[in-house]
Parts: structure tokens; sequence; C-alpha cells
């Protein structure tokens, strides 16, 4: 007999008794007037009344006139970016979430199987449950030669075995669809795990996402009712997100007739530090997908049950005998207040967050940048398009950056920027220590920048240093800084520094309390705008102008990926992009 059985059968007192609440019970899609009783971390039972469980030991917490949901779960998201996980976990706890599914975009894209096995140590003991997804980009070759290689393939293959690792995570299209790629290997050992591969379809559709539909499982960027359908149509899951980064809730509610709803879950794709204090989180999208009209039943399965079923999150995701106990006590379906958080059968959040979890780092995550930071590193020169015209990236709708043509100023034989004509110089550095020492400098225009200069290491994808510069000597400072920190951001205007945020844990994230970070990221936001920047989220666009998943025009360390074309072209006409 099991240690739930004698609850269960109400011989012997629970651990806590969640009495007085009405509980949504997914197997019957019924809001249930029960007590929950719960023994260590699991669910006993469900009773009508649980006080004959009630000993002198048992925790005993009213849920009267409130609702029982299972704990919330976030489908996508990435929860080493801009703060580190355990700096987040109050707050998203507050937020009603009790598991995540997270790529590790900055310990994993850098370091291989042993950032991957650092970020699974400093997550082990969270009081949030932390699922993890290996990150391919190390296996990429479309516009940089892969820079994982047999022996880290069998380092990444080990960790697909891992109990917390549920996939692999999101693949741009672009890199696996009618071609084949060194992330194939990668596919084939998480096919033989039996893990999940997750999709990133920006742009994808007919004949392509058949394609891409043979090779993933789940994709989080339907952002139209017809995409949302396109996806379901061809087998694959739909991850809905509302959060920093997008909201495409409307166009997956309004698909919920057309698709089976157990095919779809919720997630945010990410919740920055601004948000996160706002008390932004999956409670706040479950709100929002129930004021749009589904079904409250169906929008909380959504947000629990069906990303359990689809990443094989066992025992998570609902209120039922056996279950693990993540518990989310709301005011009502209307507010989504959230009132009481437990995981793992522990109080967490009691009108407040109860817990302010701590770890330590190893030191080789704070050494992820080796740069060069010459003035000249920040232009480019005259001979890759002599005839003074340059291939250069606008500004686009989103994390579009699109192909135009611009013609930079001249200095000491080189192009420069010519802010007054909107010319700014972009350049992308590898700032990996392991890597020889590779940059390009191209051109964008759209941005605004009137002066100075913007740098970060928070580049999507690559392990980089981004600058945008209206002025070469600002933009090595600016670079300057950003690598004595150890990484994160810093602007400049007349060679000094104006605003800056350290960012040393992979050079991705700050281990700072989280209301610090966000303040940080307003008076970032506050410096561009003085400089001019009148672009509408101007730290999300510096930080995607690498990032390949969105066309049409990007950086890369060897000229500007052509993301449908799938080439990396230069400064001027087709081929390669000159190095700085």
């Amino acid at each position: 007999m099991n240690d739930l059985q004698p609850v269960a059968l109400g011989d012997e007192p629970a651990d806590l008794v969640l009495e007085g609440g009405r509980v949504y019970c997914s197997s019957r899609g019924a809001f249930l007037e029960r007590d929950v009783a719960v023994v260590g971390n699991r669910i006993a039972a469900l009773l009508e009344d649980g006080s004959d469980v009630v000993g002198p030991d048992t925790r005993v917490l009213s849920a009267t006139d409130r609702v029982i949901l299972p704990g919330l779960i976030d489908a996508h998201t990435h929860a080493d970016i801009h703060a580190t996980t355990e700096r987040m976990c109050p707050y998203l706890l507050a937020a009603g979430t009790t598991s995540i599914v997270t790529e590790p975009s900055g310990l994993g894209a850098l370091f291989g199987p042993e950032g991957l096995e650092t970020f699974l140590e400093v997550t082990a003991d969270l009081p949030l449950s932390v699922y993890h997804t290996v990150p391919p980009q190390p296996f990429v070759d479309t516009f940089e030669p892969a820079r994982a290689d047999e022996d880290e393939l069998e380092g990444y293959a080990s960790l697909l075995a891992h109990e917390r690792v549920v996939g692999v995570a999101e693949i741009d299209w672009i890199h696996v669809v009618g071609r084949d790629s060194p992330v194939d290997a990668l596919y084939e050992r998480a096919a033989a795990e039996g893990v999940k591969i997750v999709g990133h379809g920006a742009g994808c559709r007919g004949d392509a996402l058949r394609a891409f539909a043979t090779v993933v499982d789940d994709d989080h960027e339907a952002i139209s009712p017809e995409e949302v359908i396109e996806r379901a149509e061809h087998g694959i899951h739909v991850v809905g997100r509302c959060g920093s980064i997008r909201d495409d809730l409307a166009a997956v509610t309004e698909a919920l007739e057309d698709v089976d709803p157990a095919s779809v879950s919720l997630s945010t794709d990410g919740t920055w530090p601004t948000e996160l204090v706002g008390g932004f989180g999956m409670a706040e999208v479950l709100r929002r997908t129930i004021d749009a009209g589904v079904e409250p039943g169906t929008a909380i399965d959504m947000a629990t049950r069906n990303t359990a079923e689809h990443f094989g999150l066992e025992g998570r995701g609902v209120v039922a005998p056996g279950a693990h106990a993540d518990l989310v006590v709301v005011d009502d379906l209307e507010s989504m207040t959230v009132e009481t958080v437990i995981v793992e059968g522990s109080v967490v959040v009691d009108g407040t967050p109860q817990v302010d979890p701590e770890v330590t780092y190893p030191d080789f995550v704070y050494d992820s940048i080796d740069v060069g930071t010459g003035r000249d590193r920040f232009t480019a020169p005259v001979e890759a398009a002599p005839d003074g015209t340059v291939r250069a990236m606008e500004v686009g709708r989103g994390l579009l950056s699109l192909e135009t043509a611009v013609e930079p100023a001249v200095g000491e034989g080189r192009y420069v920027p010519d802010p007054n004509a909107d010319v700014l110089s972009a350049t992308l550095i590898d700032r990996d220590p392991s890597t020889e020492d590779r940059a390009f400098t191209g051109f964008l225009t759209g941005f605004g920048l009137e002066s100075g200069a913007v740098a970060t290491t928070n580049t999507w994808e690559v392990a980089g240093l981004v600058t945008v510069a209206a002025d070469p000597d600002d933009a090595s400072l600016a670079a300057s800084h950003v690598a004595s920190m150890g990484g994160g951001w810093a602007i400049v205007r007349d060679g000094e520094v104006v605003a800056d945020l350290p960012m040393p844990v992979a050079a991705f994230a700050a281990d700072r309390p989280v209301p610090e970070i966000a303040a940080e990221f307003e008076t970032l936001e506050d410096a561009l705008r003085e400089l001019g920047v009148d672009v509408d989220r101007p730290l999300l666009t510096v930080q995607t102008l690498t990032f390949p998943g969105v066309p049409a025009l990007k950086l890369s360390t060897s000229g500007y990926a052509d993301v449908l074309a799938r080439s990396v072209v230069g400064l001027e006409g087709e081929g390669e992009g000159e190095s700085n």
C-alpha cells in the first residue's frame, strides 16, 4: 500500500488540505466542490469533506469562494535571458506558473554540454519545476560552420536521456527544410530517446510547412488563424503565445473552432523583467484566453494538461489523486488573481511569494567574452563595395529587418556611419573565447540613432556582441565597456557611457533583483530615445539583428545572412561577406 491510500481511505491525516474551493477536474471538464488532500508532494484525494483527514499537524488552507486549478505550465519560454532563472522564480510563481519548458539560450548556446549540465544543476532544487530543451544552434551550418563536433554531439545526446530534458529546442525552418544539416544527427538521437523537437516556423507555409512537419513536433510561430489551422492539419502541436515578444492569442482563439483544442498549448515565449515586476505570467495569459471567449475548461487545459501530455510531464497539469501537488488558487476566472500557489506540496505563494532561492554558478560561466574593439572593427572597407552604394538592413515591422541599399560616409578609406542620412553601422563580433576572432560590419537604416552607439551581448541564437552606431569611436567604447562587465548592455554618447546593465552570467543574464533589472531596462530605452531612436521596441530590435528566425536580412560574422535565400552576402552583390 502506498502512502496516499490511508488518506484516501480516511484512515490517516493529510499533510495539507485545501478546503472549500471549486476544483477544476479536467477529466470531467467540470468544476467540483471538493477539498484537496495532499501527502508529501502528491495529491492523495479529492474529498467532499476533508475534515476527516485533518489531524493536529495538518496544514489547512481555506479556498472558500475561490477556484483551485492545476499548476500552470508555460509551454515555451527562455528563462535564462535578462535575469537568471532563480531571480525570476518568485515572480513566475506569483503569476501562477509552477512548471516551465525552457530553452537555455545563454548557458547552452555558448558552453555546450557543460553549460547545459550547469543549467540542469542550478535549476534542480528551485521551487519551480524546470524542464529543458537542448539548443540545436551549435549544429546549425546555414550561414556559418557548425560549432559543435562529434564529441559534443555525444554530450548533447546523453543529455536527451535526462528526466528533465524533454526535447530539442526551437529550430528555424530554414535550417532543415530541403537541405541536409548536421542538426539531423541530433534529431536522430532525439527520436531514439522519444523526446520532442521544437519548431520555429515564422513565415513557413505550404510545401515548406509540410516538409517542416516531418521534422518538428510543435511550433509557436502561428500568427494568424489560417496558420494555426495549417499547423494542426499537418500534425504540429500548436503553442499559442502571449508574452513580451508577441501576443498571438487572437489567432489561436479564433482558430479553435477548426482544430482540436487538445492539440493547442499556451506559452509566454519569455517574459522580460519589466513585465515580470508588473505581475505578468501564465495566469494573465489564461485570463486573456478566457476573456477572448474560450470555454474556461478548454483554456485551463491549454495552460496545463495539454502541455503536460505533449511533453510527457508525468503527473503534471491535472488535479487528481497521485498527481504532483502543484495547485493554484485564484479568486475567480474573470480576474485570475492568484492567492495561493503550491508546488510539490509546499506553499510557495501565500498572498506574496514565500521563497527567494539562491544558487551559485561555476566560474566558467563568467568567462564568455573575448573580442577586439578597435575603431576599424566598426567600419567597413571601401573595397567591399567600391561604387559607394552598399547593401544594408532596414528596420521593419516587429522583428523584421529588410534589405535595402544606402550610401555611407567615407573616412580614411573606410565606410563609416552617416547619422544625418539615417545610415548607421551594425557590427557583429564573435565573442566566444574558444573560437577565432571574427566580425562583420554592415549598415542599418530606419533605427533613428542620431549620435552615439549601443552595444549588447544579448544576441539571439549566436554567441556574439552587437553594436549599432552613429559614431565608430562610441561603438568601440560601448563594446569595450560591455566586455569589461562580462556582458550586458551599454549606451555611449560623445565618449561617455550614459547607461549600462551588466549581465555577467553567460553574458546573457543579470544576477540581481528583478525590479533593479527592470528599472535599468527602462533607463536603457530612455537613453536611446534621447539619442533619437524612434522604433517601437529599440532593445528588441538591436538584439534580434542576428536572428534568422524572422526574415529577411540579418547579421552573421561572415556577412549578411540572406535568410530566405539561405546564403551569406556581402556589402555588394552575391558571395561571401568580408570580415573586418
